[in-house]
């Protein structure tokens, strides 16, 4: 920040909200209406903000943790505020939460009839974070994802009102495909998290060691182990596809939307020879807008 003046806190909402545009995918494109960018920018500030709770990525100046009611002294701590975020929800659905995202939260949930579970769900995933920092099996990862992942598309179907057993299902694999492709994209950043998404059977299976993860480039065991599990992302992006074809018009666009961002990612991972430990390989717009063609018309 420049010039003489003092330096006001960040917004924490705004700081929140901003991050969309990073997304692998767009979170609440301008095609859709009002009224759904509205819920999905709700649900979004969410998500977004128990992650950064869970990640230590709060905007600075201590707002957030003044706005949850935790003291300056607890305010690193990461459970403490995650606690406190929990009890912030629960008024979502019964008071008056004292969160501005949550309160913006609330207007959404009552609209569209929205269940505490999958925001529950969202804060459990990021306590788990805490205690657990690497999962043994592939298996152990999915029921990981079914906390930190799942939620999500499970809450777009909700409030777009097309939630059916059958879309769930497909959601859910979607969902999962995502969250792995981000862990790959991400293995360095998450080791230095004291982090591991990569099921430590197949890194046995693979001869990699956790050393291995923490040079500036990826070795051959490395790459084949991260191809092992981009192909794995890439199935369940497969079979979650007709997911697209079972709705319609700017829905089934969006939709489209989450399934071509997985593949392109996937697609940039593949580029980058499966070599991520530089840094996250990144789908360009090109690529992104092929695969949203891909997707729409069922191909792939």
């Amino acid at each position: 920040m420049t010039g003489t003046g003092t330096a006001r806190p960040l917004d924490p909402e705004r700081g929140t909200l901003d991050k969309a545009a990073g997304e692998n995918f767009p979170v609440a494109p301008f095609f859709l209406p009002r009224a759904w960018r509205t819920d999905l920018m709700a649900v979004y500030g969410f998500a977004r903000l128990v992650d950064d709770i869970g990640d230590g990525d709060l905007v600075p100046g201590g707002a957030d943790a003044r706005l949850l009611g935790v003291s300056p002294e607890a305010a690193q701590d990461r459970l403490v505020l995650l606690d406190a975020f929990e009890a912030d929800l629960r008024r979502v659905f019964d008071a008056t939460p004292r969160h501005p995202l949550l309160r913006r939260l609330q207007a959404t949930v009552r609209r569209c009839s929205l269940t505490p579970e999958p925001f529950l769900a969202l804060i459990a995933a990021n306590r788990q974070d805490q205690l657990v920092g690497r999962y043994e099996t592939y298996d152990d990862l999915l029921a990981y994802c079914e906390l930190s992942a799942n939620p999500v598309g499970r809450l777009v179907l909700a409030v777009t009102g097309t939630s059916t057993p059958e879309r769930i299902r497909r959601s859910d694999m979607i969902c999962t495909a995502l969250q792995i492709v981000e862990h790959l994209q991400d293995v360095a950043e998450d080791l230095a998290r004291d982090r591991v998404y990569l099921p430590a059977a197949d890194m046995k299976r693979f001869h990699v060691q956790e050393a291995d993860l923490a040079t500036e480039s990826a070795g051959a065991s490395v790459r084949a182990l991260i191809a092992y599990e981009a192909q794995r992302a890439r199935d369940l992006l497969n079979e979650g596809a007709p997911l697209v074809g079972s709705v319609h018009g700017r829905l089934k666009l969006l939709l489209a939307g989450f399934v071509a961002g997985g593949r392109a990612a996937v697609h940039a991972i593949a580029a980058a020879e499966y070599d991520v430990l530089p840094g996250p390989p990144k789908p360009g717009k090109v690529r992104l807008l092929r695969e949203v063609g891909v997707t729409l018309r069922g191909e792939g």
